[in-house]
């Protein structure tokens, strides 16, 4: 099984780019579940009413058959937000009763922001144990959402395992006996084991995320304000180790118009569409329709043209550590970051740790073992690679017999 996270600026018409997506590769004999989440349900005008009854994919996923054969799951954020609350309360009744709380009812709860993210997150780890289905396309949010909903899976388990790390749980012998006593269990104990399976839940939609199986299509309208936003975009998605697989150029103009408007529009789209194809990246044209597409007749037409989702998006890039000791004294990591600008970097080290910031986004990463040992001694841009220098430090390097 293959996911392709279909995502672009806002207004660049990346939903319907992953309907004609999911729609190319159902035509090219692939069973395919769409996802979508968008508040309004924009996808159901687009792939038009069922051609089937629903039916249960995965659990606690169920989907239905469109036009042309594709599974489209629609994912409501604000059940699954009611569902996930209502749990935890049953969960955790014991104690909401002895510090004299009350339960909420389901019918009282709206969904807080984030809720979104989470179910479109839940969503996808459930999509891709769908058995019987080759490829799970995903209308994610605008670009900037998108990239920040995908960080979130390691944020979290980096948080949690922070504040409450595992290995501290004191005393874990006595408490069953403690919740014995008292009647109710234990709030440390019962955080724990909350914490525990949200890690559980947090490692598996990561694991997702971050398979060599999955890659991100982009979506925009050739143009200086998309290429600013795919530009910043990529960043954050290469900040995160995410392997763009292609970007769609999306409501392409034909070339030739005897209108000086639109002959001027259009030469600027193939300007922008031939500098971003003469990158790192295929680009494939999807054309103007004259309309806003709606129907399964204008998704038709559009995917009559447009290339399948790659059969495997490939490797996640690689962030390889350079052994240059023998020549520099040194060893090099590399951090890929296509079209970074040196203005929008910084680096900082904390421990066994790196907070590496790109224009709007930061991640803190772990040292390889090897940097560990090693003081950062400088780093350069160029090329769209970051490389850190770091200097073995003779306190800590195994010296040679």
């Amino acid at each position: 099984m293959h996911t392709l996270l279909v995502t672009g600026p806002g207004g660049a018409g990346r939903t319907t780019a992953a309907a004609v997506t999911a729609l190319a590769a159902a035509r090219a004999g692939r069973r395919v579940l769409l996802l979508s989440g968008d508040p309004g349900d924009p996808m159901a005008a687009l792939v038009g009413p069922a051609a089937g009854p629903p039916e249960d994919v995965a659990p606690g996923l169920r989907a239905v058959p469109a036009a042309g054969g594709v599974l489209v799951a629609r994912i409501d954020s604000g059940e699954e937000f009611r569902a996930e609350l209502v749990a935890l309360q049953d969960r955790g009744a014991a104690l909401l009763s002895m510090l004299g709380g009350r339960a909420l009812g389901a019918e009282e709860l709206t969904e807080l922001p984030g809720a979104e993210q989470f179910a479109l997150l839940r969503a996808l780890r459930r999509a891709v144990t769908a058995p019987g289905v080759d490829l799970v396309v995903v209308d994610m949010p605008p670009l900037h959402q998108a990239v920040a909903t995908l960080a979130l899976p390691a944020q979290l388990r980096r948080y949690l395992a922070r504040l409450l790390p595992a290995e501290r749980q004191a005393a874990r012998a006595l408490r069953p006996v403690l919740a014995q006593l008292a009647g109710v269990p234990m709030p440390a104990q019962w955080l724990y084991e909350a914490a525990a399976r949200w890690d559980e839940e947090l490692a598996a939609v990561q694991a997702v995320i971050e398979a060599d199986s999955t890659g991100v299509r982009l979506v925009a309208e050739p143009g200086p304000a998309a290429d600013a936003a795919l530009r910043t975009g990529r960043l954050g998605l290469a900040l995160q180790r995410l392997r763009v697989a292609d970007v769609v150029a999306n409501r392409t103009l034909p070339p030739g118009s005897a209108d000086p408007w639109l002959a001027g529009l259009a030469a600027q789209q193939e300007k922008y569409a031939a500098q971003w194809a003469a990158g790192d990246l295929p680009v494939l044209p999807f054309p103007h329709l004259g309309r806003d597409p709606q129907g399964p007749d204008d998704l038709a037409a559009l995917a009559d043209g447009a290339a399948p989702a790659p059969a495997a998006p490939g490797r996640r890039p690689d962030w390889p550590v350079e052994d240059r000791i023998a020549e520099d004294g040194v060893l090099v990591w590399v951090v890929p970051l296509p079209r970074a600008e040196k203005r929008e970097l910084d680096l900082i080290r904390r421990g066994d740790e790196l907070l590496l910031t790109v224009g709007p986004y930061r991640r803190i990463v772990p040292l390889p073992s090897a940097l560990r040992r090693c003081t950062v001694s400088g780093a350069a841009l160029a090329e769209g690679e970051l490389r850190i220098r770091f200097t073995p430090d003779p306190g800590l390097w195994p010296r040679a017999h």
